[in-house]
């Protein structure tokens, strides 16, 4: 399976510096509860099992009716671990699978019952839409000879225009959106670790995402960098093979006359950005580093850029989602 992210528009902030510490941090007993919804074919029943892995509890194709039920059963839970006067924070964080398979679905009841959890002060609720190109749905439904729930008796190609159209309002109403048709496993995991890992650090968490301009841009990405200007090492036979991991590859890349310049001024950019989305409450950040073939400069300038972030504090995950694919093709 492939995928790709999306978490919101580009915001335009002015260059003033501020302290990271100013930013107040989260309260930690606002357990998180993730609705996991999207397009049948998208991954949700993948994205659980992630979510499994980085700790929490779970649950696929609950009725909605059933939601809330669950939300005080685990408030039950803990009741005994409830401090004078505070708030009793939930058991585990949960990650919770709905969809248009989902007993009693209904998009306007899922959209109030989210609306009603993100009012509550005992947990943080997040909607999280997997979203999928409409070709790559049809193609995994013939993969897996599986029946589109919304086309029993219809192609596959019906129940997806029917499906979209029907969970339109979710996707608009969704706090991050996650565009899979890209992805391999190993970089969902990556996101849905920098957006919901339990372990991961109070503060701004950064993803930084390599690309190929030929396959399209992450729709994740809130920041988008283009270093196709830099020298290709496509065209450098003893190159070619490797990609921008490789330090021989690293190495003719920073050749580029150009290359010292473009890196001061984009940390120059970054260095007063990153605080003031920390300052504006954004808790994740997602940076996309694009080249032509997405196999040696992104590669490269995604690996610095996240050592970079690393190196003033800030948690930052990796990706790279056409490495492999380029490798195939001999793209670049």
């Amino acid at each position: 399976m492939t995928d790709s992210v999306e978490a919101g528009g580009t915001a335009t902030l002015e260059a003033d510096p501020e302290d990271r510490s100013a930013a107040p941090p989260p309260d930690s007993r606002r357990a998180p509860v993730v609705l996991v919804t999207g397009m049948a074919g998208a991954g949700r029943s993948l994205a659980l099992k992630l979510f499994e892995d980085l700790g929490y509890e779970a649950v696929d194709n609950l009725p909605i009716s059933m939601l809330r039920m669950l939300i005080r059963t685990s408030i039950a839970d803990r009741a005994a671990a409830r401090t004078a006067g505070g708030a009793a924070p939930l058991s585990r964080p949960l990650a919770l699978g709905i969809d248009t398979r989902t007993r009693g679905f209904s998009v306007e009841h899922l959209l109030a019952e989210a609306a009603a959890l993100k009012a509550r002060e005992d947990c943080e609720a997040c909607l999280l839409f997997l979203d999928c190109d409409d070709e790559v749905l049809i193609r995994r439904f013939k993969e897996t000879r599986r029946r589109h729930p919304l086309a029993a008796d219809r192609p596959v190609s019906d129940g997806i225009q029917v499906e979209r159209a029907l969970l339109a309002p979710l996707r608009a109403a969704a706090d991050l959106a996650i565009d899979t048709s890209s992805l391999q496993p190993a970089e969902l995991r990556t996101l849905l670790v920098g957006r919901f890992g339990r372990d991961r650090s109070p503060g701004l968490t950064v993803t930084v995402i390599s690309f190929s301009y030929k396959l399209g841009i992450p729709r994740e990405a809130d920041l988008v960098f283009d270093v196709r200007f830099l020298k290709n090492p496509y065209y450098d036979p003893a190159l070619r093979g490797f990609d921008g991991r490789d330090p021989r590859v690293a190495a003719y890349v920073e050749s580029d006359a150009d290359f010292a310049g473009f890196w001061g001024n984009l940390t120059r950019l970054l260095e007063p950005l990153l605080p003031r989305f920390l300052a504006e409450g954004k808790s994740y950040l997602t940076l996309a580093v694009g080249c032509t073939g997405g196999k040696h400069r992104s590669v490269f300038l995604a690996e610095r850029l996240a050592e970079w972030l690393k190196g003033r504090g800030f948690d930052a995950g990796i990706a790279h989602r056409d490495v492999h694919r380029a490798q195939v093709t001999g793209a670049d």
